[in-house]
């Protein structure tokens, strides 16, 4: 299985067995990601440099309104869409195996993390993995330290306030604050 048709896989399938042909070729999108990263992270970069790391990272063309502050982590990068006029602040760390989809004009801070799988609660399926795409809208700002979990979508103008951990879904046009994160107000 190439790292192609491992993104083709998880499109319709969810769960991935220990050892399997997918989990296998997880590790391997992860040791080229890791390859990218080192390169992107080990020295300072002219934005344009910055963006064609992160397009060779992800495999696939970013708008040059795209901006990245490294350093940047992820153990994928293949299964990574990015709008235009997204800001990616320093020291995120986006686990894309699920898919992530971050929509034009979102604002992410530093160290934000983005996670697609879960393990198993069974010890003996622990080795497994459940993926699930997080996808966020246009205009989305989402603050410093925030952790958004598998499955999750957060809707257009969203904020999600520093801290917090998102476990479900976020409406448009709100803001959430929290552990677990929670409505705490409406915009507009």
């Amino acid at each position: 299985m190439n790292s192609a048709e491992y993104i083709e896989f998880i499109k319709t399938n969810t769960y991935i067995p220990a050892n399997s042909e997918a989990h296998k070729c997880m590790h391997v999108m992860a040791r080229d990601a890791q390859k990218t990263t080192a390169k992107l992270n080990g020295k300072y970069h002219l934005p344009q440099k910055v963006r064609k790391l992160f397009s060779r990272l992800i495999g696939k063309h970013v708008d040059k309104t795209f901006s990245l502050f490294p350093p940047f982590y992820t153990d994928c990068g293949k299964n990574i869409t990015v709008g235009k006029n997204v800001f990616i602040n320093s020291g995120c760390c986006f686990q894309d195996q699920g898919g992530i989809t971050i929509g034009d004009g979102t604002l992410i801070g530093h160290q934000v993390v983005l996670a697609t799988l879960n393990h198993d609660l069974k010890v003996e399926r622990r080795g497994s993995m459940n993926a699930a795409s997080i996808t966020i809208g246009k205009n989305v700002w989402i603050g410093a330290h925030v952790t958004v979990l598998a499955g999750v979508t957060i809707g257009d103008n969203a904020v999600v306030a520093a801290g917090a951990v998102v476990n479900k879904d976020v409406p448009a046009d709100t803001v959430v604050a929290g552990v677990p994160a929670k409505i705490i107000k409406k915009l507009n």
